[in-house]
């Protein structure tokens, strides 16, 4: 072959694939039944988001966080919101109530072990149970109303209609921010007037040990609380701190934060009041169902001396000793 035919040889298949390639550029710029396809050139917008963190414009208002059209980490939240914290949240709630349905199956009442003796001793001061009960009411009233923003649309929604629904979430939405307010007081009092009782000591060291008495199959010896209660102490104590910080700030939005800070609330905020939600649902049944004698310490503020005996010795022999103290006559001699 002369080198002219190869190169026309060349030139030919050259051709030949130029062709083929603005046939398949120009089959791409229709759809599948024949007609133009108007999309055919733009940008895939999951390439697009990608490019970029976010897409914002331009503006002159002090409000930058207006210039913000799409932001993509949004849709990562809005995933969690309306799927993650659904399945997770439901998940935890309903496990919780069914072991603690399973607890009462198999164990029944913790019941008081000598009977009750007939005799009381004081356990909680009357301002100890306004705090208690001050930080419980608000709690559940706030967990009720937070659960709407959650489950309401799936629950609530398809029973009452979205007339009544959309009375009652907005309803519930102030109720939540104001009775936040009464949380937050009586959080700020439950530290103060716990504190020191709920300082890890020694004993605890050996109620743990023990697994609480379960071990050993006889009550473990605990002061004013055991171990188990000031574990959910501290962790009411953590709870608390963190649904109230990023409560507030959502409460008061992009005051000091941004689009993603306020996302990154919410995610908190949401997350830690499920598990609290969990927690204290097991601190409730403890205290009512789990153990005899239990609801009376926050109802009258006294309990059965056999129960303290059994649940708090250390504290009871320190309370008894006290009581002696004060009966005795004084010292002095007579003049």
């Amino acid at each position: 072959m002369t080198l002219v035919a190869r190169a026309r040889l060349v030139i030919v298949t050259v051709a030949l694939l130029s062709m083929v390639a603005a046939v398949s550029a120009r089959a791409e710029t229709f759809g599948p039944d024949g007609a133009p396809n108007p999309t055919a050139s733009v940008v895939d917008q999951g390439t697009l988001l990608k490019q970029v963190p976010r897409i914002e414009g331009r503006i002159d208002i002090p409000d930058t966080k207006a210039s913000v059209l799409v932001q993509p980490a949004g849709r990562t939240w809005d995933y969690f919101h309306e799927v993650l914290l659904h399945w997770g949240g439901a998940i935890v709630i309903l496990g919780t109530i069914a072991l603690l349905g399973l607890a009462y199956i198999i164990m029944g009442r913790i019941r008081i072990a000598e009977g009750r003796s007939g005799r009381k001793i004081l356990r909680f001061k009357a301002f100890e149970r306004f705090s208690h009960w001050l930080t419980a009411v608000s709690f559940v009233i706030l967990g009720l109303t937070g659960l709407n923003i959650t489950f309401g649309k799936i629950v609530l929604l398809p029973l009452i209609g979205p007339e009544a629904f959309s009375d009652v979430s907005q309803a519930a939405k102030y109720v939540h921010n104001f009775i936040s307010f009464a949380f937050v007081a009586g959080l700020v009092l439950i530290v103060v007037i716990f504190f020191r009782d709920n300082l890890l000591e020694k004993v605890d060291i050996d109620w743990l040990k023990q697994g609480g008495g379960f071990i050993k199959s006889r009550h473990a010896p605990a002061g004013r609380f055991n171990f188990g209660e000031k574990l959910v102490y501290w962790l009411s104590l953590a709870a608390g701190l963190a649904v109230s910080v990023s409560g507030f700030l959502l409460l008061f939005p992009f005051f000091g934060t941004d689009i993603a800070e306020m996302q990154l609330a919410q995610v908190v905020h949401a997350v830690v009041a499920v598990l609290f939600v969990a927690l204290i649902l097991g601190h409730i049944y403890i205290g009512t169902l789990g153990i005899e004698g239990a609801f009376e310490a926050m109802g009258t503020g006294e309990v059965d001396l056999n129960w303290a005996k059994e649940h708090h010795d250390l504290w009871l022999a320190q309370q008894l000793a006290n009581q002696d103290r004060q009966r005795q006559p004084s010292a002095t001699p007579a003049e």
